[in-house]
């Protein structure tokens, strides 16, 4: 699953999207949470949705829920580089 990059990553990396990964931090391009910036909490690769550290929803019942977003409705603004194998593939220049 791959996001589109911010300008700043794509003229620093080269590349116009990367793939998203739990650490990373993205912005929300489309949608009812246009505009907020948070971290990555979870992806699931079956049904191409990302959850968000900020974007929840209060139930009826009180109780909070994640909203989970799809993939190409966000833009990667930071990397989360702590996997050595991800900062070396992000180097090589295609």
């Amino acid at each position: 699953m791959r996001a589109h990059l911010s300008p700043e990553l794509r003229t620093k990396y080269g590349k116009r999207s990367y793939g998203v990964r739990v650490g990373d931090t993205v912005k929300v391009m489309k949608g009812v949470f246009k505009g907020v910036e948070g971290k990555v909490k979870k992806v699931d690769i079956k049904r191409q949705m990302v959850y968000l550290e900020n974007v929840s929803r209060k139930k009826t019942d009180g109780s909070s829920v994640d909203v989970p977003i799809r993939v190409y409705n966000l833009m990667l603004t930071q990397l989360n580089l702590d996997d050595k194998r991800r900062k070396q593939k992000l180097e090589v220049k295609t």
